[in-house]
């Protein structure tokens, strides 16, 4: 992707990775970001080359959230009265919730540093979440007298349980290191300085797999969550049927007679 100023697009094979690229601010987000992001998403959705997604952060911080400044001076995304407000964050901030919702790729979150308020919000939208010692994840709303705005009150939940969700977000209080591995914020811990190859290492593992499943098991999961047991299996009736005759399932079990490993094309 071309002329993006507030994010960084770098594809590689199977792999993309998107890097929040407003470093000054702790990568906070404004509309342009909102826009490059969601643009973003659609066409790597598009791209049946790409497999997996890595989204991180420029500089010190995974992303710090809404920005504090034009909260202040009620500008950009915080202008207007009640009503112009509700309707800026439908039409704004809730698109990213939106488009990471529908988006059918495995997204891997680096949080390298804080992912304070919405920034929170973005990890826990992401499929699974690799960080360091210096990451952490701070539902920070409450501190500033503020609600999850871009649907904070659904992920955090999903991601660490109603009870823990609602503890991070009634007392803002932060979550690192091995407290947030322990709760599921994280699903790996590593040092600092080996926080990139662990996230590619995770990326690559997924990225071998069969494309056509992988997205189905994503899809299915998020289903399962959302509704009930006879919901799932007649969507899992449906996928295995559709699974069971792609030239990756019998690649697969070619390649396990032959004991060699298998070449997925995603067909």
């Amino acid at each position: 992707m071309k002329n993006l100023t507030s994010l960084k697009y770098e594809k590689n094979k199977a792999i993309v990775n998107i890097i929040l690229n407003r470093p000054d601010s702790s990568n906070s987000i404004n509309y342009e970001m909102i826009d490059e992001l969601v643009t973003s998403l659609d066409q790597t959705q598009k791209d049946s080359d790409v497999r997996v997604v890595v989204l991180t952060g420029e500089g010190k911080n995974f992303c710090s959230g809404g920005d504090i400044k034009n909260m202040l001076s009620q500008s950009e995304m915080f202008q207007g009265e009640s009503n112009e407000l509700r309707e800026r964050y439908e039409q704004g901030i809730q698109r990213i919730s939106k488009a990471m919702e529908a988006f059918s790729k495995p997204v891997i979150a680096m949080v390298n540093g804080a992912a304070a308020g919405a920034g929170c919000d973005l990890a826990c939208m992401c499929d699974l979440r690799i960080g360091s010692e210096e990451s952490l994840f701070l539902e920070s709303f409450a501190k500033i007298g503020l609600v999850p705005g871009d649907g904070g009150t659904f992920f955090l939940q999903r991601v660490v349980g109603y009870a823990k969700a609602l503890e991070m977000s009634l007392t803002a209080r932060g979550v690192k290191g091995e407290e947030a591995l322990r709760i599921g914020l994280l699903n790996s811990l590593v040092k600092r300085e080996e926080l990139e190859a662990e996230t590619m290492r995770w990326a690559v593992q997924i990225s071998l797999l069969p494309p056509v499943a992988v997205q189905m098991i994503k899809k299915s999961m998020k289903v399962a969550y959302l509704h009930d047991l006879n919901t799932s299996l007649d969507l899992l009736a449906a996928y295995q049927g559709i699974a069971q005759r792609t030239a990756d399932h019998f690649e697969a079990l070619q390649a396990s007679v032959e004991k060699r490993a298998p070449q997925f094309t995603g067909r």
